[in-house]
Parts: structure tokens; sequence; C-alpha cells
């Protein structure tokens, strides 16, 4: 018996979370709002860096004015690290941050967390990454035993398009051609629930007599 492929597989993106000192005593209302903004904590802990670590973890920053604040404030405190999870994580987690400068942020976007809980352009309350490559490296440095899981190439996706989506879609869209409905987005979605290879299947209520 030929041993079964394994299935292609979507992964979840993840990115880099980090509550700084200035606001380590609300962290308890910031992983609540993270939690339900529809994220993941895959790991957390708690630490203090020093400036050399500081330094290391900001070196892209390097050469900078505001780069000897940065490392001072940021080794002054503990801080608290977290890889979060979900589709889109590191667009999702700078949104919700909001703009670096929380005066900024209090004014374009007043319910992004460093307008809940920054003060300036350096006491911000949160750090994100910044991109893939970003992300990945800083998950790294702050939980060196990590395994992360590489953003797939696109073929993982088409093969994952082609095994559980293409089929069925491919069915709807034919019978949308025929049918020709009046609003064929609302149609085709109702379609698809309707058709759906994995719907659960609900049994029909049973009654049973008891003697």
């Amino acid at each position: 018996m030929q041993p079964q492929m394994p299935l292609p597989q979507i992964y979840v993106e993840r990115t880099l979370a980090l509550i700084k000192p200035d606001a380590i005593h609300r962290a308890e209302e910031i992983e609540d709002i993270i939690l339900r903004k529809g994220f993941t904590i895959i790991q957390k802990r708690k630490l203090q860096l020093s400036p050399e670590q500081c330094s290391d973890f900001y070196a892209e920053q390097y050469g900078k004015m505001f780069f000897p604040s940065l490392t001072a404030f940021m080794s002054s405190a503990p801080i608290i690290a977290m890889t979060l999870a979900r589709q889109q994580a590191i667009s999702y987690w700078k949104e919700l941050i909001g703009p670096t400068n929380s005066i900024t942020a209090k004014e374009t976007h007043p319910s992004s967390l460093r307008a809940l809980y920054g003060t300036d352009d350096l006491r911000n309350a949160v750090h994100g990454s910044s991109s893939f490559s970003s992300a990945e490296r800083e998950i790294r440095f702050m939980f060196p035993n990590a395994i992360i899981e590489p953003i797939p190439a696109g073929q993982a996706a088409k093969d994952f398009l082609a095994i559980f989506v293409n089929p069925t879609l491919l069915v709807g869209l034919t019978e949308l051609c025929k049918q020709k409905p009046a609003d064929p987005i609302v149609w085709l979605a109702d379609w698809l629930l309707e058709h759906n290879p994995n719907k659960p299947k609900v049994m029909e209520k049973v009654i049973v007599e008891e003697s």
C-alpha cells in the first residue's frame, strides 16, 4: 500500500509583539485586546534585556539620533515578548498598535494601542515587526528555540487550492454561468454554503420512546 502524501498546508502568519517597560503594568489589558482581535499568543515570556541586547535587537536603527535613548529605555525595566499568530498577523498587528508616535496616534488612530497606552514616540507602549524578515529575526532573537515554519512558496498555496477548493468552485462557477443570477456574488456564496463538501451532516431528529 502506497504511503499517503502529506496534504499541503497554508501556514498562519506570525509576528513579534513586545509590551514595553512603560506599559507592562497594563499587560493584562493589552493581552486581552490581542486575543479579542483574533490573535493567538503562541509564545510569551517576561524578560529584562541588557543595553547590549537592546542594541542587537534594534540593530536596524543603529546610527539614528534616538538610538541611545531607545536602548536605554528598553533595558530600563522588564518587557513582555510574545509571538502572535493569525492570518496576515504582521499587517493586522501594525494596524492595531498604530503610528510610532503616540501623540500622533491619539489624533489619527485613537483606538490603537499606542494611543491608549503610549506617551510619546519613545514611550509608545508596544512594538511590532515591520516585515516578514523582521518578524522571523525578532522571533528568533526573543525565542531562540522557536521553530518557525516558513511562509509557503506559491506552489504550496496552488496545491492546496487545487485539492480542496478548485473542484467545488469550478462546478459552482459552471452552474453560475447557466443560471445568470442578478447578483452573482451572493448567488455563488449561497451555492458554496449549500454545496460545501465538508459541511457537517445533520441527522434528522429521532424520537425514541421509552418502554
